[in-house]
């Protein structure tokens, strides 16, 4: 496994060990896989579990996904020494994912967990998939995916561990896995308020914007789409550096370019989940 440690001790040795119980026996095993760090820890631990001869890293390819993250994805397998089967997925051409209602994600892993049972599942010879759940994301209300996984009956060795978003850190850490402190990079469809339609154009105008940030130096961001309007986020402790006029006058030209008439940045900085929560919230009240 190039480059990956695989001497664990202590609590992320103990945690490791909780998982390779959870896919021990589940060979050769199938890995939803994305390049963030959950489903990057996954398929490490199958891979130091069952072999590398015995996981494949099953990469989901549509306009959702960015290109960067895509490159990402490839880098950290090969890190891990999994090999990628990539899957193009069509969720763009189902009318609810278009919508973009708040279940949105479940008809995306759902196009997702399909085509890996209809087209990989017996040309790779496995004996189950499994995905990146974790025990923290298991709890929140803003992930219908988990439901197409439980109808697809595909593994989440984690959350079933129990491993919570810090501990998955903590272990691609011991791991020294690249991506073990890499913030969260949702899918691009993420970017688009609920009940205005994902579009292939949408998706590009936010891919384009997000690489401005990037080549910008800053460590995270999102660009939230508002038809005209690209609503920046920020860490709230990078926030004041894109008033520079500098990075002002990039920041402007560079989104501006991507298609966006106005550009405006949130004050409130990164949020997660900050079109589905609240009307969750809404809908729980109701």
């Amino acid at each position: 496994m190039p480059g990956m440690t695989t001497d664990l001790v202590g609590e992320p040795l103990a945690l490791a060990d909780a998982v390779a119980a959870e896919v021990r026996g589940a060979a050769p095993l199938g890995v939803a896989y994305s390049g963030g760090v959950d489903s990057a820890l996954l398929l490490a631990l199958a891979v130091r579990t069952l072999g590398a001869e015995n996981v494949v890293a099953l990469l989901g390819v549509s306009p959702s996904l960015a290109r960067s993250e895509r490159a990402l994805a490839h880098e950290t397998a090969a890190f891990i020494g999994a090999r990628v089967v990539e899957i193009e997925t069509h969720e763009g051409e189902n009318p609810d994912y278009v919508k973009n209602g708040v279940d949105r994600c479940f008809f995306c892993k759902d196009e997702l967990f399909a085509r890996i049972s209809d087209e990989v599942v017996a040309e790779q010879g496995l004996a189950a998939v499994a995905y990146g759940e974790n025990a923290d994301d298991a709890r929140r209300p803003d992930r219908p995916g988990s439901q197409a996984a439980t109808n697809h009956r595909v593994l989440r060795p984690l959350s079933v561990a129990g491993l919570t978003k810090k501990q998955v850190r903590e272990v691609a850490r011991a791991l020294a896995l690249p991506v073990a402190d890499k913030p969260a990079a949702p899918c691009l469809a993420s970017r688009i308020p609920h009940g205005q339609e994902v579009t292939a154009e949408k998706l590009k105008q936010v891919e384009r914007a997000e690489e401005v940030l990037r080549e910008l130096g800053f460590s995270d961001g999102r660009v939230r789409h508002h038809g005209d309007i690209a609503r920046i986020e920020l860490p709230t402790a990078e926030i004041a550096r894109a008033g520079e006029e500098d990075v002002r006058r990039a920041l402007d030209d560079g989104i501006r370019e991507a298609g966006f008439r106005y550009v405006v940045v949130d004050l409130r900085g990164i949020q997660s989940g900050a079109f589905t929560l609240p009307l969750l919230a809404v809908g729980h009240r109701g």
